[in-house]
């Protein structure tokens, strides 16, 4: 009996001390970082406000909790999870809620932006007492039964991603100043889904141009890893080639003026812009481009 009671004791202890986080963004992303965290026993906070239905049905499925915008404030770590070109807008939110707080919670920003972006965002809290850090998702979104993805974070000196990591997050500290994670993100984006960008176009032109069987056909014979890369990347991006949009923009701006391949990543914006309009139009390259997939799958 003594010991039943002293294991619902350590049971309800346990409850007590699970962490609230809040994320921004409910998303697959966003969603399924959530998920994550529930299914290792955290309370996950949302802010739903003004979304459309089919958010707000993700992050009730997820398991998500909305509330309002200043009960966000009861985590013990904010999590923004948004489109970049939304990052700055949910720090002004974050920064506006918690102003005048004592001791607010710390904001982790994981978007997909620019070291320099980073740097203005952080400049929204200077005299707020909320710590800023910048954070960084590699991979897809968390998968039940698989690890990953990874999310770095630089300028943890207190190592708040451990609360994270002990619910089931892969996280990964960077040495650096503010920006790191950012530059990190920067970099990868720019090869991962600059080469998707980059075999859409080539494969569209093909299939303009009459050459899509012999292109099928080359890629399948000598560059058989490229070829199977692009079948199961470019199909995937076609939900997501509005969000690229402006995450190739702040790679152009990382590069700077001074890098000519920034013109590369201007241009990659407007190929996401391209299919993105497709894809919420009448599919004609969505088309063009499973056509040409269809054939090499065949081979």
């Amino acid at each position: 009996m003594v010991l039943s009671n002293i294991s619902n004791l350590m049971s309800s202890l346990i409850e007590v001390h699970m962490p609230n986080f809040a994320i921004i963004g409910s998303g697959a992303m966003g969603s399924a970082v959530a998920k994550r965290l529930i299914d290792h026993g955290a309370t996950v906070l949302t802010y739903l406000e003004g979304r459309s239905e089919r958010t707000i049905a993700r992050a009730k499925a997820a398991g998500m909790v909305p509330v309002g915008r200043q009960e966000l404030t009861k985590a013990e770590l904010i999590l923004s999870i948004v489109p970049p070109a939304e990052a700055i807008k949910v720090a002004d939110l974050i920064a506006d809620i918690s102003s005048g707080m004592p001791v607010p919670p710390p904001f982790v920003d994981l978007n997909a932006i620019a070291p320099k972006t980073m740097q203005a965002l952080a400049a929204r809290f200077e005299g707020s007492g909320v710590e800023a850090l910048d954070g960084a998702i590699i991979g897809g979104p968390p998968v039940p039964g698989k690890p990953g993805p990874t999310i770095y974070i630089s300028g943890d000196t207190a190592g708040r991603g451990r609360l994270l990591e002990d619910c089931g997050l892969r996280i990964r500290r960077l040495d650096g100043p503010l920006g790191a994670a950012s530059a990190l993100k920067m970099c990868y984006a720019g090869i991962n889904k600059g080469f998707i960008g980059l075999g859409t176009a080539m494969l569209l032109a093909a299939s303009r141009s009459g050459a899509a069987e012999s292109l099928k056909a080359e890629l399948s014979e000598s560059l058989p890893d490229v070829d199977r890369k692009l079948s199961r990347s470019i199909p995937d991006m076609y939900p997501k080639a509005y969000r690229w949009v402006a995450e190739m923009q702040e790679i152009a701006d990382f590069l700077g003026e001074d890098d000519p391949a920034a013109t590369i990543f201007r241009g990659m914006a407007d190929v996401f812009s391209r299919m993105a309009s497709d894809v919420e139009g009448d599919r004609v390259l969505v088309g063009q481009l499973d056509e040409i997939i269809a054939r090499r799958e065949k081979i």
